[in-house]
């Protein structure tokens, strides 16, 4: 028998609002929050959380020598349509060179890595 139910992934980030529109715009969904915790309500119910981190440093990906902490696996339909969706929006490239692989992997405006997968 569980002990408990998993509520929200939380990602500690420099600006809460600006990282869950990130998302928004990324997953579709509702923000409501403050300056401090925002809320991402995804359009399946889920909830993705961002928690202001005053001296926030991004993780580091790869690094042997540092965990990059977790990482979001996004799966998508078309790996080139939302590849350019997220680098609108603003997402940087970590490890995207391979396009035989069936995923690729970003990082965030705040710097968590995430990966788009096609899987």
């Amino acid at each position: 028998m569980a002990v408990a139910k998993l509520g929200a992934v939380v990602l500690d980030c420099p600006d809460p609002r600006a990282l869950a529109g990130f998302y928004a715009e990324v997953l579709g969904g509702t923000v409501e929050g403050d300056d401090e915790w925002v809320d991402l309500t995804v359009p399946d119910g889920r909830t993705l959380a961002f928690q202001a981190a005053p001296g926030f440093v991004p993780p580091a990906w790869p690094a042997p020598e540092q965990s990059q902490q977790f990482h979001l696996d996004l799966t998508v339909e078309d790996l080139d349509a939302a590849e350019q969706g997220v680098l609108a929006l603003g997402a940087k490239p970590l490890d995207t060179d391979d396009r035989s692989r069936s995923w690729r992997v970003y990082a965030d405006p705040a710097g968590h890595p995430f990966c788009l997968c096609a899987c």
